[in-house]
């Protein structure tokens, strides 16, 4: 007899996210400096794990999972090369008005995506919800040039990150017993 059952490829790249959004806020929240330990965990977790991950889903035919985990990997690697290629002298430096103009373009996805999560279980919303919040604040924060929204910005995105770990543990942990052990607002349909 053969399984055909194919892995569940969501929890490699909500943890791909979560850690990633996770340690980039605590820089923005003031703990910690932007150094290589935030550029690498971009180029590695959340860029290359999370377009595995959705190029996993394709293989189910899970089209949000493809878009967004794809999207997302290629947020983290576009983000890499916005704070690396000034430094290798490929490109200019952006300025805060552009960059928050560029947080708030994927705010606006992102809020389209929350919408095609509204028949999912409410963590999933949650991801994406605090997922969108987080995009709105970064944005006003370097349009305005305001270091007290972007602080705030950072926790902001740490309950973000940490509501995508929550998930993608939930949903490995879920599937290994065989029962809903922790829970992840499941909706009836």
């Amino acid at each position: 007899m053969h399984n055909n059952k194919l892995a569940n490829p969501g929890p490699l790249g909500l943890m791909g996210f979560g850690m990633t959004t996770i340690l980039l806020n605590l820089h923005n929240a003031g703990f910690f400096p932007l150094t290589s330990v935030v550029i690498s965990m971009g180029i590695f977790f959340g860029g290359l794990a999370q377009i595995l991950a959705g190029m996993l889903e394709y293989k189910k035919g899970n089209t949000f999972g493809l878009t967004a985990f794809t999207a997302y990997g290629c947020f983290w690697l576009s983000l890499v090369g916005i704070l690396l290629l000034p430094k290798l002298g490929l490109a200019a430096p952006t300025d805060a008005v552009l960059l928050g103009v560029w947080l708030a373009l994927w705010g606006i996805f992102t809020l389209f995506m929350f919408f095609g999560t509204l028949k999912a279980n409410r963590a999933l919303q949650f991801v994406f919800a605090s997922l969108t919040l987080l995009f709105a604040l970064l944005a006003i924060g370097n349009i305005t040039g305001s270091a007290a929204v972007l602080t705030v910005a950072g926790f902001e995105g740490i309950l973000c990150g940490a509501s995508a770990i929550y998930l993608a543990m939930a949903e490995v942990i879920n599937e290994q017993l065989g029962r809903q052990a922790l829970p992840t607002g499941v909706i009836k349909a």
